[in-house]
């Protein structure tokens, strides 16, 4: 059986392995004759490089491994061991998020890590016309994610901190005094842990010439700074991930969709829920910030909201025209250009 993946490829597999991720196990189905899909074989092993490595060496090694896949939920940091071992060792997986798997099995009741792991082979081998290899991001990329992961806990403990002054107000000096020394320790602490988080992310973009470089061009852009360009380089892994800026529009939850059925029901375009939150949410700012500083943006913002069209709409559509420039500028390779003061 021969599946077409991309622009002419192809790709047999006649082996589905079914992973069930969970922190300490990986139940394990696999899907042994694409012709006949009652012949399964289930296994549960430890969630550990050295366990997997066995596992596909003992119950697998008699296979030319081009001829298997190797099917899983995204779960985070408990999938990376798997990820790991699949990619170092050049072998077929495909990482899907898990809302995707859920509503593929339709009215399902109970669960069982068991049937999961059945239910995601069979997820394999009926969507492979929806197969795109997966991959590991650089180490760069990895690290980047994580630092700006641990940026976000320190900014959110220094809301919590910063809120103990609230109390100066309300209570005595005499109360307030023990634990204002505390308080002033702890947010040095944090803005000094948050400056060496910062210094760390750009050192590692500084490392590498195409992160260096994607990070200039980014940050060309008026209204979108560092926070948002260094995101949106591990988001796209050094934009590898997306053939152009509508499927991160999507992903980031600023491309409208249709909602209509027959006659009786027309709605206006709107965005989807499911999306990157945290992109969202920086796109929003860079947007505010572009209509506030770029002529091109401002103008075109002030023309549509004058025409009746919703505020929200409009910045909504600013979000889009930033993505755009984003892609822009990384496929040319050249700096953003204003050329709207050229013009008459």
């Amino acid at each position: 059986m021969i599946f077409f993946i991309g622009k002419g490829m192809k790709k047999k597999f006649d082996y589905y392995v079914g992973i069930d991720v969970s922190k300490l196990t990986l139940d394990v189905t696999i899907l042994y004759e694409w012709d006949n899909t009652e012949k399964t074989e289930y296994y549960v092993i430890e969630n550990k490089e050295k366990s997997i490595a066995q596992f596909v060496k003992k119950k697998l090694g008699n296979y030319a491994l081009e001829q298997i896949l190797f099917c899983f939920e995204d779960t985070g940091i408990y999938s990376l061991p798997l990820a790991y071992y699949l990619d170092d060792n050049k072998i077929a997986y495909w990482q899907v998020p898990a809302i995707e798997i859920k509503r593929s099995k339709g009215i399902t009741r109970g669960k069982n890590d068991k049937i999961d792991s059945k239910d995601i082979a069979f997820y394999a081998y009926i969507h492979m016309h929806k197969f795109r290899p997966s991959s590991m991001s650089a180490k760069s990329i990895q690290q980047l994610r994580l630092l700006f992961t641990e940026r976000e806990k320190v900014l959110r403990a220094l809301a919590l901190f910063k809120s103990t002054s609230e109390n100066k107000d309300f209570v005595s000096k005499e109360v307030f005094n023990a634990v204002a020394s505390i308080n002033k320790t702890m947010l040095t602490q944090l803005k000094q842990t948050l400056k060496r988080i910062e210094e760390k992310m750009l050192a590692i973009i500084a490392s590498e010439d195409k992160l260096n470089q994607q990070y200039k061009l980014i940050t060309s852009i008026p209204g979108i700074g560092m926070q948002t360009a260094i995101y949106l380089i591990f988001a796209t892994k050094g934009f590898d991930a997306f053939d152009n800026w509508r499927q991160l529009a999507c992903y980031a939850g600023v491309a409208p969709f249709p909602y209509e059925s027959g006659t009786s029901i027309k709605r206006r375009d709107k965005v989807h829920h499911l999306a990157d939150k945290k992109l969202k949410c920086l796109l929003n700012m860079c947007a505010i910030s572009a209509i506030r500083y770029d002529k091109e943006l401002m103008t075109y913002y002030e023309r549509k909201v004058k025409d009746g069209k919703p505020k929200m709409l409009v910045i909504n559509n600013v979000k889009c025209k930033l993505l755009g420039r984003v892609f822009a500028v990384v496929n040319r390779n050249t700096p953003f250009i204003n050329t709207f003061k050229f013009a008459s």
